[in-house]
């Protein structure tokens, strides 16, 4: 699963995901893409699993680039524990998606599995997606 190898600090805040992607909102490497609509936190488990769905329709032809990566550590307390004593622990990585956001990328299959592929990796998703082609730009 994707988490960094390193970071300066082990826990951050919260914090809220304003606006548009600022960057990776134009297909770089594929013909065939999936694009965030909606701000989201995506999590490793869950880019695992939609690029396990995507690769898997495609039966491993063709290429599929993953344009996120989750850098964004989130903490929780174990249940039954009482309020205070700090924060928790590092339970998982996510990443920040912005609307506008390229999540992945496709290239080396004919149209109809393209999009197949990318709406089977788009329901493992917990962000509304819509499927970009290279020539709606």
């Amino acid at each position: 699963m994707l988490q960094p190898k390193r970071t300066k600090f082990r826990k951050q805040h919260k914090g809220r995901i304003h606006g548009e992607a600022k960057g990776g909102f134009n297909l770089n490497f594929g013909s065939y893409a999936l694009k965030a609509i909606e701000p989201e936190r995506v999590t490793a488990r869950q880019i695992e699993a939609a690029r396990r769905a995507i690769t898997r329709h495609m039966k491993r032809q063709g290429r599929v680039w993953i344009r996120i990566f989750p850098d964004v550590p989130v903490s929780s307390k174990p249940t039954e524990v009482r309020m205070g004593k700090g924060k928790g622990s590092v339970d998982y990585w996510a990443a920040r998606v912005h609307p506008g956001r390229i999540m992945f990328e496709i290239d080396g299959v004919n149209d109809t599995i393209a999009r197949e592929a990318l709406r089977l990796g788009a329901q493992k998703l917990p962000v509304l997606t819509r499927i970009v082609v290279r020539e709606d730009w």
